[in-house]
């Protein structure tokens, strides 16, 4: 089997505990060959830890990009950097082989959807996004249950995603970073984090035309709003409710999680953890599918190593990336300037 080199950008959290247990899980199809990051003890401490000799460590993305020893660069950098450092390493590599694996969100603001929509078309590069929620084994399975008309044909849903910032910001967490608690991008932790689940609601419904989002607003830095609630129109005619509480917890059980209402029953995922999808059908019976909780990590690079090598094509491009992205913005809008926002049609990206 052919094996990937990849250059990493960026040895932080999202490094160490996400994209390197995949990687390890994956030894047959990628090799770590060379890492930079700001903190270049950090690179070098990194290198030390996985066994690479000090030449393995470079002094930024666009050197690591050129290494002749690097198939593919996977950049984890603070969201305000995604989009720039994406695209420089896109124009150092265009014409080459080489592939480019992206954090979500690939835009940080809406100044940058347009470059970022047309990045892997621009430079001739293989770009992935990872937006694990759209490789989640369980999104997979609540998409196709849906397609199958497992509870007849689906009528509306809720979901609600509840997430305790202010206590994550204490611990060893994603949250305990400045840049996450002071964002220097529109949204902070709804562009951050309420993307996720977005992205997985287009995944099984797909595109959206219309949000009618109100927000309770908070002084707060890490979001503009501790409570984002929003209607969405999704182009097929489906409707559904999505609320986004980004300052609190909750604490009954069972949670409320996304609630999917059909013709003839119910879909029901409590949190991606739960490793159960739960279907009720209005004649008594019931279904208890099974799935393995963030599998997403590792079906993204399966993806990527099968595109590079020919078997498939990318999953998740940025044209696709860039929709989730837009209906963020497009909730902020709406809540901001109390009115319905219509997303733009003609640029809504359906995948084959």
């Amino acid at each position: 089997m052919q094996k990937l080199r990849v250059g990493i950008v960026g040895t932080g959290m999202a490094f160490e505990k996400l994209h390197l247990p995949a990687y390890r899980k994956l030894q047959d199809r990628f090799e770590i060959t060379a890492l930079c990051d700001a903190d270049r003890f950090k690179a070098e401490r990194w290198a030390g830890n996985l066994g690479l000799a000090a030449s393995a460590v470079e002094d930024d993305a666009v050197a690591l990009a050129r290494r002749p020893d690097v198939d593919v660069v996977d950049i984890m950098v603070p969201i305000e950097a995604n989009y720039p450092v994406t695209e420089a390493v896109a124009s150092v590599i265009a014409g080459t082989r080489k592939a480019i694996l992206a954090e979500k969100p690939l835009a940080a603001t809406p100044d940058q959807l347009d470059g970022a929509r047309t990045l892997a078309q621009r430079f001739d590069v293989p770009i992935l996004v990872a937006e694990n929620y759209r490789y989640s084994e369980e999104m997979d399975r609540i998409r196709d249950l849906v397609r199958q008309e497992r509870v007849g044909p689906a009528v509306y849903f809720i979901q609600n995603r509840v997430s305790d910032f202010p206590a994550r910001m204490w611990a060893n967490h994603f949250a305990g970073r400045d840049w996450r608690q002071h964002p220097d991008f529109p949204g902070g932790q709804i562009l951050d984090t309420a993307l996720h689940d977005l992205a997985g609601l287009r995944h099984v419904f797909g595109p959206i035309h219309q949000v009618q989002a109100f927000g309770v607003p908070q002084d707060d830095d890490f979001s503009p709003y501790a409570v984002l609630q929003a209607n969405l129109l999704f182009t097929s005619g489906l409707t559904g409710h999505f609320t986004f509480f980004g300052a609190g917890k909750e604490t009954q059980r069972p949670l409320i999680g996304l609630r999917i209402f059909g013709t003839h029953g119910e879909i029901f995922l409590e949190e991606r953890w739960a490793g159960t999808i739960n279907v009720a059908h209005y004649d008594g019976t019931s279904e208890q599918i099974p799935y393995e909780p963030a599998k997403g990590y590792t079906n993204e690079l399966l993806n990527l190593h099968k595109a590079l090598t020919g078997q498939e094509a990318i999953s998740v491009p940025p044209e696709l990336e860039v929709g989730d992205v837009a209906t963020v913005f497009a909730l902020i809008r709406s809540a901001r300037e109390r009115r319905v926002v219509t997303l733009d049609e003609a640029r809504v990206y359906q995948p084959a």
